[in-house]
């Protein structure tokens, strides 16, 4: 019998350790063995065997995609931006970012009339700060669009150029179409320059507010009736009214300078279109404007020395010199230009100061028709235009004329003094 009962035991204990360990009890049915309520209840547990009490985990979700993996990731953080200025400084070129600067510093009402004061003099600030903030960014979207207009208008100049260099025929209707869209964007600069000046008026309306508002805030301190408070908005006021004050003068600086060189540019950019209306008509290249030269400083023109009063200079007389140029007007369409272009050119490299006469020479017996006299003279008002259009001030250049008995026909002579 005792080994009956240790078996028994062990058989218990067994069970109680399964149970402790976190089993399940077997639903255990009467039948004798190999009937179907036991292999229903063998087929049970092996379907769904006893599972030890562990934490539950969630299952891992499928493997992402590396797109998927890219969204999922955590976006970095942006750093925090400093309050932006309604009045940011102007940037001497269009695509820097201005850096920012503190904005007015609001004040709590004090209930003194001193108080009010101060309340509407900040908001006066504040409202041109805004317009200050406004003409600038007017500034830099004129700037940009200047840009655009010089970028596209070489790109056309140069191609005419490029043609030109090759050469062409005479007044190819191709190159005058593209003449015409260059001029078309020297005019859109001119309406950027006119842009400019507008904007130069209304900033300077603002230094005139600014200037009102430093006076009306340092004498409001004379006011009665007021607060410790008071005085130290005041302060903060002043302090800010006068940084204020350095941007309008700094916008203004800037307006200046840009209306100075953009004047400059675009009356050397209307002589070089001048220079080059005549070229394409000719069908040749000649190069940059005379214009465009580094003249040294001259005396005063003929046209302002008889304002003041002073005779004009005089056209030398030929003389025994030596003419620079010779145009002999012998048959209809003569083609001097090139060649006039070419000396001119090179005379003013030696000599920047150089003044010419264009003496109009016809001959001492004149043949039948009409007077020689005054188709050379009108030959000279030609050479005298095409000059002009080759950049050279119309001040630089006398005329006279005479006759000579050694030549047959209408010649222009032009000289160097």
């Amino acid at each position: 019998m005792t080994p009956l009962r240790n078996c028994v035991a062990v058989a218990a204990l067994g069970l109680l350790a399964a149970a402790c360990a976190g089993g399940t009890w077997p639903a255990l049915k009467a039948g004798p063995p190999g009937s179907s309520a036991e292999a229903s209840t063998l087929s049970n547990l092996a379907a769904n065997p006893p599972q030890p009490d562990v934490p539950q985990v969630a299952t891992p979700a499928a493997p992402a995609t590396p797109a998927q993996v890219m969204v999922a990731q955590a976006a970095p953080q942006p750093a925090p931006q400093p309050q932006a200025s309604p009045y940011p400084p102007t940037g001497a070129a269009p695509a820097a970012a201005p850096a920012a600067s503190p904005a007015t510093t609001p004040g709590a009402p004090t209930g003194t009339y001193v108080g009010q004061k101060v309340g509407q003099l900040r908001g006066e600030l504040v409202r041109l700060q805004g317009l200050i903030s406004s003409h600038n960014a007017e500034l830099q979207q004129n700037r940009a669009d200047m840009i655009q207009q010089s970028r596209l208008y070489h790109q056309i100049v140069a191609s005419i150029n490029s043609r030109l260099q090759v050469g062409t025929t005479p007044g190819n209707p191709e190159l005058i179409a593209q003449w015409n869209q260059a001029q078309g964007e020297i005019d859109k600069l001119d309406g950027a320059i006119a842009k400019l000046s507008r904007l130069t008026n209304a900033t300077a309306g603002d230094a005139s507010m600014a200037t009102y508002l430093l006076d009306s805030t340092r004498a409001a301190y004379s006011l009665s009736g007021a607060v410790d408070e008071d005085h130290r908005q005041l302060a903060i006021l002043e302090d800010e009214i006068n940084r204020t004050v350095v941007l309008i003068e700094r916008l203004l600086n800037e307006l200046s300078e840009d209306l100075q060189r953009q004047n400059n540019y675009l009356a050397g950019e209307r002589r070089n279109l001048q220079l080059l209306s005549v070229a394409v008509k000719n069908g040749e290249l000649y190069g940059p404007s005379l214009y465009n030269r580094p003249f040294v400083s001259m005396g005063p023109t003929p046209t302002q020395m008889a304002a003041a009063g002073s005779p004009a200079p005089q056209p030398q007389p030929p003389g025994n010199r030596r003419p620079l140029v010779v145009v002999k007007f012998d048959r209809p369409n003569v083609e001097y230009e090139q060649q006039l272009y070419a000396a001119v050119s090179q005379a003013l490299d030696r000599k920047p100061d150089a003044m010419f006469d264009l003496v109009a020479v016809s001959p001492a017996k004149p043949g039948p028709g009409p007077s020689s006299g005054a188709a050379a003279r009108r030959n000279a008002e030609h050479v005298m235009r095409s000059l002009t259009n080759m950049g050279l001030p119309p001040a630089r250049v006398t005329l006279s004329a005479t006759n000579s008995a050694q030549i047959q026909a209408n010649e222009v002579h032009l000289y160097v003094r």
